[in-house]
């Protein structure tokens, strides 16, 4: 399985293979189009609450890995879409953050492939 994180913002490019965006909300100022987002997975997100918690403030960074692998284990059905998604080929997760060190693909990325 090939599967590789990026920014939502950066452009697409012919190697990302399935893009799925895996944050709850449409990232701020990007359309659709330029986007090109082939499956926007919301609901294997970080849970509202969890995200407004953490607010990417990097020494809350293990403890929102935990909480959020904690909120995976409950949320095993779009945790297998996903799964499903990648499993055709290629895929890239994306994400909004501007943090590129502390996001909820990063946690996935490491939960799909360890």
């Amino acid at each position: 399985m090939k599967l590789k994180i990026k920014r939502v913002y950066e452009e697409p490019d012919e190697n990302d293979g399935t893009r799925i965006l895996v944050d709850r909300l449409w990232p701020r100022g990007l359309s659709k189009e330029k986007a090109r987002v082939d499956l926007w997975l919301k609901e294997v997100a970080p849970s509202d609450k969890l995200r407004k918690w953490f607010a990417h403030d990097p020494p809350k960074w293990t403890e929102f890995k935990a909480r959020y692998r904690g909120e995976l284990k409950h949320n095993s059905g779009d945790v297998k879409r996903l799964k499903e998604a990648i499993g055709k080929g290629p895929a890239t997760l994306l994400y909004g953050a501007r943090d590129e060190q502390h996001n909820e693909a990063i946690v996935l990325l490491e939960l799909l492939t360890h």
